[in-house]
């Protein structure tokens, strides 16, 4: 005997029809990190300008103008990763994916208010190397549950690295 599945749903417990207001709150809360940390950026903030255009920076630094569109790029993956996560209603991995994500987002908004808001290099520097393992945890958590997910957050680990190692050597030169 069959057993009827309901149009919502496919076999793997997955919405069939895509949640376009829940795709849109998960980008939506990816951005809102970044608009904590946008406050406190040297773009926002002068004081916040001030303070960094006086520390030595290593050559090899990106460019001020790269931050804001590469951010925008990453917000726009991770929110869109999450929300694959969620759309695996049945998964069993799916909370603690979810629970990652939300750890590393929490992580992502904690950082620029204590790097540049409060000129602490160090602080800043113990959170980046948290939110970049965390994002690890993230990816692992995603590849069990959605493999796709875990790839659209892989831009993301590869440019928190970069600045990971921007930190640490600012940190050095300014000390």
């Amino acid at each position: 005997m069959r057993i009827p599945i309901e149009s919502s749903t496919s076999y793997r417990g997955r919405n069939s029809r895509p949640n376009w207001l829940v795709l849109a709150a998960f980008v939506g809360s990816a951005f809102a990190a970044g608009a904590l940390g946008r406050v406190f950026s040297p773009r926002m903030s002068a004081a916040a300008d001030h303070w960094y255009a006086l520390l030595a920076k290593p050559d090899w630094a990106p460019p001020r103008h790269w931050f804001g569109p590469i951010w925008m790029a990453l917000y726009v993956l991770m929110g869109t990763a999450a929300w694959l996560i969620w759309r695996e209603r049945y998964h069993r991995g799916r909370s603690a994916a979810l629970a990652a994500y939300a750890v590393q987002l929490l992580l992502n908004a904690v950082w620029a208010p204590l790097f540049f808001g409060a000129g602490n290099i160090g602080a800043g520097l113990f959170v980046i190397v948290a939110l970049w393992l965390s994002i690890a945890w993230t990816i692992r958590e995603f590849a069990a549950v959605r493999a796709a997910a875990a790839w659209m957050m892989a831009p993301y680990f590869s440019w928190v690295g970069l600045a990971s190692a921007l930190n640490l050597a600012i940190w050095r030169m300014n000390q």
